[in-house]
């Protein structure tokens, strides 16, 4: 039940509605007041909220997981790079959480009551792992940060000064945050949600007062007097367009991050100049921000162009582009599971290979940023590919982000911005580029197995429908006293057209050969197609083992016999070394469909798929020979692959 009271400081009423409120910011004087039953402490004054692009305001309501609540509070923290919000919710059932705004990324959060001790702050790492409320995590984030302003009702102590050191944590779709501003430390347990299904209500756009504004900050260089701006307060750094100097635009003096470029340091031209409007996926979004980074492999510099785009929500994107290659790249609230220097991670079922680890450094920034950017900063980079996806983990000694980016071709960000001109055609073969010949060869290898199959019933019809036909069956007994005769078969017939005619011989040679001379007669022309066959058979043990050589049964083929009456007539010649009668069961018949014409369909369908396979497997290498897994002679390959 909601209860209300006055502020000691100016009259004002206060209302708490959540029993778990202690404290809370007088929204007329800023007092920050401490509830006692029915009394209201004055202990201070709170500094003044600093304005930001979010879209949430107290009272603003929300549905999470089915439940409703309400934003009553809400304290704002300052970082090394810039500002976030955490929003205290009240739920219908009482129970209070926290809503956390950072660039666009919210995360619903509950305090976890854990027995375990927790690890102390100067022993943690960005990357390492550790086991806590019985889930495996990662840190992913340090600061020291300080709570700057206070607003609504709040369950502990908030002041102007107050110092909370945090660390953020993930573990799949989980996140968590330590928080080191009291003793012991204070555990939030949740994960990231998507600001639409929050389904928020009563957001800052929609309130009968005007809303805040905040005018750009229009100031000059420091280091050549350009003129620079910084749209909002969340903008912490400026790069000028004119001499490369990196601006903060926090400081009240505008400082200077780093120096002006130097006279032999190289300028680079954005492709997309600062300031342009386009529209991404349907959605409208602005270049702010350019900066250049650059790494180097055995000595050789490699650089490549980022692109900062504000979106809708006070959301946040990324243009990547490399030789020619470019990428749609937005930063995960889920990271991918494992993370570590893994040959392979894996995110949303997706497997993503490593593909190169490198140490980036940033060269050149211009236009607007929401954290302190400034050149010669340092991170290293790890990519991992499942083209035309692409997942790059940017970790540095306070953070660890995960970026996931979809390969775009250069006509698409040409139609998204409007462009006049065509943008560079893209060199060589990138990291997460698709395969062109991968969905060729899938095609290919489709028709190829349909094909085959239509040639293999093709085939069978031909051996099955249109087989062989027996035309005769004649037993014949060979022996010493008829072997200088000539013995005939009974005659048969072939009918229609030119055949092939198969005559098989099936003896019962033992340790013996025989030789038969044959004619194919015409009994009607006495045209004749002679042919000649020798059979042998032998057998016996060896040291103890069995062998043989030979084959009892060989068969002849008589090819493109007209159509006729034929019989056969075999005159045999028998071994002399052993006397024994040899029987010969002569089998005739037509031949049916060979199996030649099947084998050379089939090579020439093999063709087609051979073919793509070894240009998407060139193209592969040709990929992974710019990754730090090379395949060996991966340079021979790359220039024979380049036509």
């Amino acid at each position: 039940m909601a209860q209300s009271a006055a502020c000691p400081s100016c009259g004002a009423p206060v209302v708490f509605k959540s029993a778990a409120s202690i404290f809370a910011v007088c929204e007329y004087c800023q007092s920050t007041l401490v509830r006692h039953d029915q009394a209201l402490e004055d202990i201070g004054k709170m500094a003044a909220l600093a304005e930001d692009r979010s879209p949430l305001q107290l009272g603003s309501e929300g549905s999470w997981q089915g439940l409703h609540f309400a934003l009553i509070g809400r304290i704002q923290l300052k970082y090394s790079q810039g500002l976030w919000n955490e929003w205290h919710l009240l739920f219908d059932d009482q129970r209070t959480g926290w809503l956390s705004e950072a660039s666009g990324e919210y995360v619903v959060s509950f305090l976890h009551q854990v027995r375990e001790p927790l690890p102390k702050f100067a022993e943690l790492q960005v990357g390492q792992r550790f086991t806590l409320a019985s889930r495996a995590w990662t840190v992913t984030d340090i600061e020291d940060a300080e709570c700057v302003a206070g607003q609504g009702e709040l369950p502990f102590k908030v002041g102007a000064g107050y110092q909370a050191p945090v660390v953020d944590l993930r573990c799949g779709d989980n996140f968590a945050t330590l928080d080191y501003s009291e003793e012991p430390p204070l555990l939030f347990i949740g994960g990231p949600v998507e600001f639409k299904s929050l389904k928020m209500g009563n957001l800052r756009q929609g309130l009968p007062i005007p809303e805040h504004t905040v005018a750009a900050q229009v100031f000059r260089c420091p280091s050549c007097g350009s003129p620079m701006q910084a749209r909002s307060k969340e903008i912490l750094a400026v790069g000028c367009a004119s001499c490369g100097a990196v601006v903060d635009t926090a400081d009240t003096n505008y400082q200077l991050l780093s120096k002006a470029l130097g006279p032999r340091d190289e300028k680079f031209v954005p492709r997309l100049p600062v300031g342009s409007r386009g529209s991404l996926e349907g959605k409208p979004v602005e270049v702010i921000g350019f900066l250049v980074k650059e790494c180097k492999v055995d000595g050789v510099a490699y650089a490549w162009r980022e692109y900062l785009l504000a979106a809708g929500n006070a959301t946040y994107r990324w243009l990547t582009e490399y030789d020619g290659h470019w990428n749609v790249a937005d930063v995960l609230s889920k990271h991918p599971a494992g993370g570590g220097d893994q040959a392979a991670v894996s995110y949303e079922g997706t497997a993503y290979k490593h593909f190169a680890t490198s140490k980036a450094e940033v060269v050149q920034v211009e236009g607007e940023f929401n954290w302190r950017v400034k050149r010669g900063e340092t991170s290293a980079i790890a990519d991992f590919v499942a083209p035309p996806l692409l997942l790059s983990r940017d970790r540095s000694d306070k953070e660890m982000s995960w970026s996931l980016c979809r390969y775009v071709e250069p006509q698409v960000i040409r139609e998204a911005f409007k462009l006049p001109d065509a943008l560079q055609q893209p060199v060589g073969v990138y990291a997460n580029q698709p395969n062109p010949w991968e969905g060729t060869h899938r095609t290919v290898c489709r028709a190829f197995w349909l094909a085959a199959l239509a040639a293999l019933l093709v085939q069978i019809f031909f051996v099955f429908a249109v087989g062989g036909q027996r035309l005769l069956h004649q037993d014949m007994l060979f022996t010493a006293l008829n072997a200088d005769e000539t013995q005939k078969t009974p005659t048969f017939e072939i009918k229609g057209k030119a055949r092939k005619v198969v005559v098989k011989h099936a003896t019962n040679l033992d340790n013996n050969w025989i030789a038969l001379d044959m004619t194919l007669v015409n009994k009607t022309t006495g045209e004749g197609w002679p042919a000649a066959q020798d059979l042998s058979y032998y057998y016996g043990y060896d040291d103890g083992e069995s062998w043989s050589e030979g084959n009892r049964s060989e068969e002849i083929v008589f090819r493109d016999v007209p159509p006729g009456t034929y019989y056969l007539a075999v005159d045999p010649e028998l071994s002399t070394e052993k006397a024994a009668d040899v029987r010969d069961s002569i089998e005739v018949t037509t031949g049916g469909a060979g199996w030649s014409n099947y084998l050379m369909v089939m090579v020439f369908l093999a063709v087609f798929p051979i073919f793509t396979r070894l240009r998407k497997g060139a193209f592969e290498v040709r990929r992974w020979a710019e990754s730090d897994h090379a395949p060996v002679a991966s340079d021979s390959d790359s220039d024979s692959d380049d036509d």
